[in-house]
């Protein structure tokens, strides 16, 4: 059933993305209307593992958004709207280093935007608004996904800088190395502007990015294994044949790795203190003209 909006309270979210569907109990479904128009799907309210949560699919029910058509600022507002404080963002990536293993988990602390389309601000006339971003990520969150990801025994680190492209096309080659060059870590579609709308929202905000594939960098020597691909491997002057990216292998390396994500979301939410002051709920102190 689906409710219309009423006041209620909820201080946590996951914003869910490819392969990362959450089931809640006790759900209801709930229409916030925004300013900006419709979110991705009506918001499904829940108890995860014994926490109420919000849930918002970021493509949809039917995951037919594509990435550069989200309304991000629809999610974001009916979010904050709801009170929540936390979100928490699985995201589908691909590797920009070798040692970015599928299936790893990659807490990020840094982005780059190389979107062309998205409307990336609430603050569009009257008041002005440079939000800080030098620090975009809630270090809380990250500390206490990443120590429990270690208890878990989990591919996991703690930091990595994830370059943002607009989507839906996947990368060429050439720009696959450049964004090596720059010190990406992975490459998605989705991290930019959900990170910046919910700093200008005062929420904490976490992007757990997984690996599904090595982008289009790569290559495969026989002798050598993963390299950069070349005409002649730089290590030993073989042939390297090419590696790409398609949905089928993201699909399926999700599908291996939902388990530990459900795994690393049940414990983790149990350890979040909702009533922990942060200094992500005070971005906007100094921000506003």
């Amino acid at each position: 059933m689906i409710m219309k909006e009423k006041e209620r309270t909820v201080d946590l979210a996951i914003i869910g993305g490819t392969g990362s569907n959450v089931t809640l109990d006790n759900l209801e479904e709930v229409k916030v209307y925004t300013p900006y128009g419709s979110t991705s799907a009506a918001i499904a309210i829940g108890d995860f593992n014994g926490k109420k949560i919000a849930y918002i699919p970021r493509h949809g029910i039917d995951h037919s958004i594509p990435p550069h058509r989200i309304n991000f600022r629809a999610n974001i507002w009916a979010l904050k709207k709801l009170g929540v404080k936390f979100i928490i963002s699985p995201s589908a990536v691909g590797s920009l280093k070798k040692k970015h293993n599928k299936e790893k988990f990659i807490l990020v602390d840094q982005y780059i935007d190389r979107t062309k389309k998205r409307v990336d601000t609430f603050y569009e006339n009257g008041q002005l608004c440079h939000i800080g971003q030098a620090d975009p990520y809630c270090d809380y969150l990250n500390r206490l996904f990443f120590e429990t990801g270690k208890e878990l025994n989990l591919d996991i680190q703690n930091g990595g800088v994830y370059i943002c492209i607009e989507g839906p096309r996947f990368s060429t080659r050439a720009e696959s190395k450049i964004f090596r060059q720059w010190g990406g870590d992975i490459v998605g579609m989705t991290n930019y502007p959900e990170v910046v709308l919910s700093a200008e929202k005062e929420i904490c905000y976490c992007c757990i990015a997984m690996v599904t594939d090595l982008d289009v960098w790569a290559g495969e020597c026989s002798e050598c294994g993963i390299v950069e691909f070349a005409q002649k491997c730089e290590i030993c002057g073989g042939t390297v044949d090419k590696l790409s990216v398609n949905v089928p292998e993201v699909i399926e390396t999700m599908g291996k790795n939902v388990e530990n994500l459900k795994k690393l979301l049940e414990l983790t939410i149990q350890k979040i203190d909702i009533e922990r002051e942060c200094p992500c709920h005070h971005s906007l102190t100094d921000a506003l003209l």
